[in-house]
């Protein structure tokens, strides 16, 4: 796939490629720097992350990040 990409044009490729995943390492980080009212929803929450990656990653950012605690 990459292989017939010329050098000069996978620079603007990579960026593409890597900006979906960037929602879902946000989630798991807010997720592990959060506390969750039960552990099961942040466990329901991570395995979201990671069997679902982009739309895990934007369903935890609508629904899931204002269902979060601070940890004190």
């Amino acid at each position: 796939m990459f292989f017939n990409i010329p050098p000069d044009k996978l620079v603007y490729a990579i960026p593409l490629l890597i900006l979906p995943i960037l929602p879902n390492f946000w989630a798991i980080w807010h997720l592990y720097t959060n506390e969750f009212p039960t552990h099961q929803e942040r466990a329901a929450w991570i395995v979201a992350q990671v069997v679902l990656p982009v739309v895990g990653g934007l369903g935890y950012i609508l629904f899931g990040r204002k269902r979060a605690i601070k940890k004190q």
